[in-house]
Parts: C-alpha cells; sequence; structure tokens
C-alpha cells in the first residue's frame, strides 16, 4: 500500500496537541513520532479544552405553504387596559403586554401574582371594547385633559400599585356604578365635550393596532387588529360581537360602537360599507347563552320575519359564532338537548353581566343551526350558517384555560378562590358581608360562599383552524371558509371531511388529507347530493400532548323532517378499542375514574388518536341536515375541586366535580339534490 505523507493539518489531529503549527520553532530532546507516543490515560490531558455554553440561539429554517394545511390555535377574545371594565377590575396590562403573553411570556396579574401559559398561541387578537375605548384609563392618569374633568377625579390614581388590593373592591364597585351612566348622560346634555372621550378613543384605538403591526411576525406569530362591538337588547340580552380585520393597512379612524348604533344590524351595514372600501372584516357574535333568546331569535330588530336579504347580509359578515368562553359554552343546553348525556357542559345560566336567568331557546348554538335549516326549507335562507371558534373573553390580557391553574377573568373581581366561589368564606369575611351586602353570600350545606356568576364560569377556550401557513391571509381565508373548530381549552386537532367518494380505507391511506380534500368536503363546507346515496363522514380527533386521553369522537347531526327539525349524538369511535353499540349509538363506559383526594386520574385509560369512517344509518336523501363532530376527553377535575383541594376543603356540592373536556368541528351541510338554494358565504 502507498502511503501519503501526512500533511500538517492531518497530523495535529492526530497528535491532538496544539503543538501542531506551520512554524513549530526549535524543539528540545529527542524526536517524538506522535503517533507511537504514549496516549495520556486522563481525559483532561488528552482533551484539556474549556467546557463551552452552548447557547440557545435556533436556526429556523423558512418552509412554503402546507396544502395539507396545519392547526394553529390562537384567541380571538382579549381585553386589556383600554377596556374600561377591565381597568375598573385592576387590569394594567397593554396590548404589548397581552401580545408578549401569547408568546410566551409572563404577565402580572392584578392580583399580584404572575401568570403563564403552558405553551405560546399561533394567533391572538387584542379586542377592548370601542364603547368608551381608552377612557376609564385616562381618567385615571391625572396627566390627562379628561382627568381633568369633574367626572373623573373618584377615578385618579385608582390603579396605581398602592390600590390594587382587594381593599379597594368596593370603591371599584363604587366608582364605576356612577362613573359610566354619568359619562353618557354628560355627553348627552353638553356638560362633557364629547371631542375629549373621543380624541382619547382614537389615541388607544391607533396604539391598539401598532401593537398588532409590533407584534405580527408572519410564519411565526400572528396578530388580527379587532375590537368588540358590545350591545345588548332592550331586555339586557347578551348580542356582543368581536369585529376582526382582515388587513392592517387601511382601517377605520373609529370602531362603529353601540353608541353609533345598539342595532347588529347597524354593524353590518357599517361592514359593508367598509368592504365597499376595501376594507375586509368579519364580525364573531359570542356568549349567546346569555342572551335570553336574542342572539338567535327569528325575527329582525324591527320585528319583522327574518328573509333571505337578512340572511346574506348576516352570514356575509358573520360566518362565525363563539361557541365556548370563559363566561360558559353555547353548544347546546340539557333544554334543548334531552337526548344528549353531555349537554350540560360548563352551562352559565345568567344573562352577560347580571344576575338574570337567561331563556336556552334562540341562545344555543345547536339551536340556531335547527332553526337555520327550518328557515332555508321555508326558502329564506339561512342566517345561521357558523362555523366554530372558541375563545377565552379574559379582561386581564391573559387567557385562562387550563383548570389546574385557573385565575379566572375579571382580574382582582375573582383573583382567589373565595372570590371565585369555590372555597368557603371565613366566619369573619362572611359576617362583614352579610352586614353590607347579604345578596353577595349564599349559604350551601350550612357553609358561607360568595354570590357570584364566576362561580359558573370555565377555563375556555380556544380557536382553531386549518390553514397552509401562520399568516394573517391564510389564518383569514380559514376564517372565511369555516375551515374551523373550538376546544374548550386543551389543543385537541380535530379534522372533519364529508362526501360521496370517500371510504375508510382513505384513514389508512398516506396521503389521506389530500385524497379527503379532492374527493370531498372539510368541516365548514356545503355537501350537494349527488344522487348517489348516502355520504360518508371522515373524522379524526388528536389529543393534546400536555392533555388527557380521548374518550370518544361523535358526530352530532341536524335535520329536517315534516316541517319540524331533530337532533341525534352518534358516537363513532372509542377509545381503547371499544365499539359504538349499534342500537344506542354509544361507547362502553372505558372505566375512566378521577381520585377527587387529589385530582389523580386513570392511567392507561383512553386514547391518543380517534379515527371514523362513517355513513349516517339514518340518512335520508331528500332531508337537509348538518354534521358537526365533538370529541370528549376522560374526565378530570374541574377548576373549582382544583381549588377546594389546594384548600384543604371539601369541593363545593352544587358545582360540578368533573368534567370532560372537548372540541368541536364546524360543521357540514348537506344539501338535497332538489335544493336550488345559492350557497351562501
Amino acid at each position: 500500500m502507498t502511503m501519503r505523507p501526512r500533511s500538517g493539518f492531518l497530523t495535529c489531529l492526530l497528535a491532538l496537541t496544539a503543538a501542531c503549527s506551520s512554524d513549530p520553532g526549535p524543539m528540545e530532546g529527542p524526536a517524538v513520532d506522535p503517533l507511537q507516543s504514549e496516549e495520556p490515560t486522563d481525559a483532561s490531558e488528552r482533551f484539556p479544552t474549556p467546557e463551552l455554553e452552548i447557547g440557545d440561539e435556533i436556526l429556523e429554517i423558512p418552509t412554503g405553504p402546507n396544502p395539507d394545511r396545519e392547526a394553529f390555535f390562537g384567541d380571538l377574545h382579549v381585553h386589556t387596559v383600554y377596556s374600561f371594565d377591565a381597568y375598573a377590575f385592576g387590569t394594567t396590562a397593554t396590548p404589548w403586554d397581552a401580545y408578549r403573553y401569547a408568546q410566551g411570556e409572563s404577565l402580572l396579574h392584578p392580583g399580584g401574582f404572575n401568570v403563564r401559559l403552558r405553551e405560546p398561541l399561533d394567533f391572538y387578537a387584542v379586542t377592548d371594547h370601542a364603547m368608551f375605548l381608552g377612557v376609564a384609563r385616562a381618567a385615571g392618569d391625572t396627566s390627562t385633559e379628561l382627568s381633568k374633568l369633574e367626572i373623573a377625579k373618584p377615578i385618579h390614581g385608582l390603579n396605581d400599585p398602592e390600590n390594587l388590593g382587594l381593599t379597594s373592591i368596593p370603591r371599584r364597585t363604587r366608582t364605576f356604578g356612577a362613573f359610566i351612566p354619568n359619562m353618557l348622560l354628560g355627553i348627552a346634555n353638553g356638560s362633557i365635550p364629547a371631542e375629549i372621550p373621543l380624541e382619547v378613543t382614537k389615541s388607544a384605538w391607533r396604539d391598539i393596532i401598532d401593537a398588532a403591526e409590533h407584534f405580527n411576525d408572519p410564519g411565526r406569530f400572528t396578530t388580527f387588529v379587532a375590537y368588540e362591538y358590545t350591545s345588548s337588547s332592550d331586555d339586557r340580552g347578551n348580542l356582543h360581537r368581536n369585529v376582526v380585520f382582515k388587513d392592517s393597512n387601511r382601517l377605520p379612524a373609529v370602531p362603529f360602537s353601540r353608541f353609533h348604533s345598539q342595532n347588529p344590524e347597524g354593524l353590518w351595514d357599517w361592514m359593508d360599507g367598509l368592504r365597499d372600501q376595501g376594507i375586509e372584516a368579519i364580525a364573531i357574535p359570542h356568549n349567546s347563552n346569555g342572551s335570553n333568546g336574542q342572539m338567535f331569535k327569528l325575527i329582525d330588530w324591527a320585528g319583522d320575519p327574518l328573509d333571505e336579504e337578512y340572511a346574506e347580509q348576516r352570514m356575509r359578515n358573520e360566518p362565525l359564532v363563539e361557541i365556548t368562553q370563559v363566561k360558559g359554552t353555547s353548544d347546546t343546553h340539557p333544554a334543548l338537548s334531552d337526548s344528549d348525556e353531555w349537554a350540560d357542559f360548563e352551562i352559565m345560566p345568567f344573562r352577560v353581566a347580571t344576575a338574570l336567568p337567561s331563556k336556552p331557546p334562540g341562545s344555543y348554538v345547536r339551536d340556531a343551526l335547527r332553526r337555520g335549516l327550518a328557515l332555508d326549507q321555508g326558502g329564506t335562507g339561512n342566517p345561521f350558517k357558523f362555523g366554530f371558534i372558541g375563545s377565552s373573553d379574559t379582561h386581564t390580557g391573559a387567557i385562562s384555560d387550563d383548570e389546574s391553574d385557573f385565575f379566572a377573568k375579571i382580574g382582582l373581581l375573582d383573583s382567589t378562590p373565595e372570590l371565585r366561589g369555590s372555597v368557603p368564606l371565613s366566619f369573619l369575611f362572611a359576617t362583614a358581608a352579610r352586614w353590607v351586602a347579604p345578596e353577595l353570600v349564599t349559604e350551601i350545606d350550612g357553609r358561607s360562599y360568595t354570590s357570584s356568576p364566576v362561580a359558573t364560569f370555565g377555563a375556555s377556550g380556544l380557536a382553531g383552524v386549518w390553514a397552509e401557513e401562520n399568516t394573517r391571509a391564510a389564518i383569514y381565508e380559514a376564517f372565511r371558509r369555516k375551515e374551523t373548530f373550538a376546544t374548550s381549552g386543551p389543543r385537541i386537532r380535530v379534522r372533519f371531511f364529508g362526501g360521496f367518494d370517500l371510504d375508510e380505507t382513505l384513514l389508512d391511506e398516506h396521503e389521506v388529507v389530500r385524497q379527503a380534500y379532492e374527493r370531498g368536503v372539510s368541516m365548514g363546507g356545503d355537501l350537494p347530493s349527488t344522487g348517489d346515496g348516502a355520504p360518508t363522514f371522515l373524522a379524526w380527533a388528536l389529543r393534546d400532548p400536555r392533555g388527557t386521553a380521548l374518550q370518544r369522537l361523535q358526530i352530532i347531526k341536524g335535520w329536517t323532517e315534516g316541517g319540524e327539525t331533530h337532533e341525534k349524538v352518534y358516537d363513532v369511535a372509542c377509545s381503547n378499542g371499544g365499539t359504538p353499540d349499534p342500537d344506542t349509538h354509544r361507547c362502553p363506559d372505558n372505566g375512566a375514574t378521577v381520585d377527587l383526594d387529589d385530582c389523580s386520574i386513570s392511567a392507561e385509560v383512553g386514547s391518543d388518536e380517534l379515527r371514523a369512517a362513517w355513513t349516517d344509518p339514518d340518512f335520508e336523501a331528500s332531508q337537509r341536515a348538518f354534521y358537526y363532530v365533538r370529541v370528549l376527553e376522560n374526565p378530570t377535575c374541574r377548576w373549582s375541586t382544583w381549588d377546594a383541594i389546594r384548600a384543604g376543603v371539601e369541593p363545593r356540592p352544587d358545582l360540578p366535580k368533573t368534567l370532560q373536556e372537548r372540541a368541536w368541528s364546524s360543521p357540514i351541510w348537506y344539501r338535497p339534490a332538489d335544493d336550488s338554494s345559492d350557497e351562501l358565504l
């Protein structure tokens, strides 16, 4: 074998010493062949290099849009210091703080403790109330022109650090009980110049826009310019909407609020006008559960029956609905779905910001879907053809979606377990409260608790979308086509397709998603009949890696028959290899349990993934229908139980001790072959 001369570099490597160089200089002692020298046995002698820190720099590899689309999670309902009620609750977080929180940074809660997400979100939108936007904060800041008004003096310094304590709650309640009505009265009678609060609103709106622009990072983190339109019916039924803009290059200088119209149809007219000017936006109604039947009523604002023009305008402007959030879940109600064993999930039975009961009919989304089918059957179009999202409605800038670490939504007012009503009040506190405001205390099994709707709040929720990439354009297009889903907090991924050319063999194919898009429609879509029998639906769900195992995958159907609407729940995939009963359409009990002593749950029970190819056994080709997926986790402790365990007391007996976290897909609507109605966007 021919030996090649060793290069100086190779000799250095072989010798493992710094003695080699291009000019080694004179050497003392006999020449030593490095290859023949005795190798040191001590590692520090062989490798005398100092240990270096690796650092935390990450190499980002750009990728193109994914045609199969990816699941992205976010929150489109977030309030900060610019909302007058959030300021009253002690919130000092700005939109800038909220966006940092969404990306994983900690945020100081009004209660004096830091909060942080389990993992960062993909998109976020600050949605402060347009009504009196920024006015409360300006009233409290003594350097502003507005703070010089007599009406503002009680608010001076309200959220200075020394005033952010529980003892300030009575003052806050009194102050804001008078501030808003007196501000409205002053503007109406001319004693308060309208341009003063208007300039405050314009300034706050511009800061919200600037924050969204600063943190929008295409491909990594998406922000939307947005706000909340806050209105209600005369009977205090909730009619709130969040307005989300597609772009940020052209925007109205002032957001449309209840000051401009109490009627949501006025909001849609304004949005249509903006659209004519090239400004695209959607409105997303929320807390229909607290609307007292007003959100999905069958007459318009003037009291006239709904018609095709109404349906088209509403769907043009409101393609989505928020189905779950802190103030309860609006999927359905036991009074509306008596055959659905899971219909009682996180029911908040009150009209928003009151203790008045809210009537279920016209207040829940599944009922609205059924109403929409009936209206469509009657030829007036479907004004309730919504896709689904979840969001939080936090008023601290920070979403609270973790049952085991719930800090609720209204700042100082629900910052402790006692204030949330999950832990009994002390004897002294209860005695004092009964003396000052007896309506604030309720007695349950001999214990005193805070009497507040907060006990019916939930650690919810999240908006999910299937989009090609994490950008404003891609996510907004997902909103428009309703390829969206909602979760009660966990990051469960749900997919749902329907078509007449789909079958169960696709579930095992590598390119199942591509083929499902090519051969069917995804969640949010219309499925017109081809006259070839029943469609097949492909449904599957993946658990949150940080969450709990899945228990069952369901498809919920609504349909028209004989001039009436109906609904039915079908279990289509069961955990641990179970099979739905062909008669009851229910999975066998998988035996999952919760230990209420420490909230530990059953190990090795439940599934990481559930999937099914399902054909409706009760399908009738002539019946209009909708279908959507609901997936349930195994039971876990509710936040109120976690509070009680940490306090060392028994859970409050009138509250659910456990719950089953869940996710919902947007529906797919089946249209019979003889249905000539146009598809509404």
